[in-house]
């Protein structure tokens, strides 16, 4: 528990500390910022797909759904951010529910496919609705205020979003702990035993798509605000099938898979935006790489590597406690290797 509370305090005042410590690099903190919000939008992703089972290729819809929805609250009506921050996921649950409603029947690649027309028509609807959505002409969302204070600037922006991924990041650990969270993934497991255990399928499916529909508007909203400029170009089928590469990079079903597939996603097109389509392919080769050799992504990588670590240490700390070091990670060793068989 010690050491537990020492990695949270420690992990809490370097994200504190963060945009100081890139003082004077203002790219770098707005790169930080946007990899905030491909947190959130690839923890909505994996809920649905690593832990519910649900595959979705056309999840940049309910992030245009939210960023066009906070735009539009706060340009057309003048409201506040943080009432149309929530208001933007909330609209995009209720869309995203619907979805799930109309794709029980399905699954597979026959979801894959009507998500993928979910994701173009929502896209070219918002290419299309010119009056409203500004066309390919965009919107240009304000930065938002709050309490008084103006987040004009990346740092500003940064201690807002931070807040905002925290608590997500914070309700999704909570939620997979409850019923619901232990429902998706019966239901990914095996949808005939969930169904003998007295699962709902029909109402754990619907509120899978609708979770994560809720925390990809909000990752739209906050992208709005964040770049100051929307258009359809920002939400077509390449980000949708980015955030999937993500998740699997990251880790299927795996908070931590998230965080590290949100920062993948952002940083990978912006080390080597200067070649054309080298981000595509280098993001194709290692998502090759990663299936064939590390199935489980990056997150169980870190837990592998920590495990060695903790092992070598106790080796290092005397007989007894090299004796139960190695029996730990002797036992974590063996789970490994049957999930990699798995």
């Amino acid at each position: 528990m010690n050491r537990s509370r020492l990695r949270f305090v420690v992990g809490g005042v370097l994200l504190l500390a963060l945009p100081f410590l890139l003082s004077g690099r203002g790219y770098l903190v707005y790169l930080v910022d946007l990899a905030g919000v491909y947190v959130v939008l690839t923890l909505g992703l994996n809920i649905l797909t690593g832990y519910a089972g649900q595959i979705s290729i056309g999840h940049a819809a309910f992030m245009a759904i939210g960023a066009y929805t906070s735009a539009l609250l706060t340009l057309k009506l003048g409201a506040p951010f943080w009432l149309a921050m929530p208001v933007a996921g909330l609209i995009a649950a209720a869309v995203g529910g619907f979805l799930g409603i109309t794709a029980l029947r399905l699954s597979g690649h026959y979801l894959a496919i009507a998500t993928l027309g979910f994701g173009v028509a929502i896209s070219q609807l918002a290419a299309a609705w010119e009056p409203v959505t500004g066309g390919f002409q965009g919107l240009k969302p304000p930065k938002p205020s709050l309490f008084g204070i103006l987040f004009n600037n990346e740092i500003k922006y940064y201690y807002l979003e931070l807040a905002v991924v925290v608590l997500l990041v914070w309700l999704a650990v909570n939620l997979l702990r409850t019923r619901a969270g232990r429902a998706f993934m019966a239901t990914r497991d095996s949808e005939i035993a969930a169904q003998a255990m007295g699962i709902s399928l029909p109402e754990f499916k619907t509120a899978a798509f609708a979770t994560s529909a809720f925390y990809a508007g909000v990752a739209g909203s906050l992208y709005g605000h964040l770049v100051g400029f929307i258009s359809p170009f920002d939400f077509n089928l390449s980000v949708s099938l980015m955030l999937l590469a993500a998740i699997v990079v990251g880790g299927l079903g795996s908070i931590e898979g998230s965080v590290f597939g949100g920062i993948f996603i952002t940083l990978l097109p912006q080390l080597f935006s200067r070649v054309k389509n080298l981000p595509s392919v280098l993001t194709g080769v290692v998502l090759i790489l990663v299936v064939l050799f590390l199935p489980s992504g990056l997150a169980d990588l870190v837990r592998r590597v920590k495990l060695r670590i903790i092992a070598r240490a106790g080796t290092g700390a005397g007989p007894g406690a090299g004796v139960a070091a190695g029996t730990s990670a002797g036992a974590g060793g063996e789970g490994l290797d049957v999930s990699a068989g798995d």
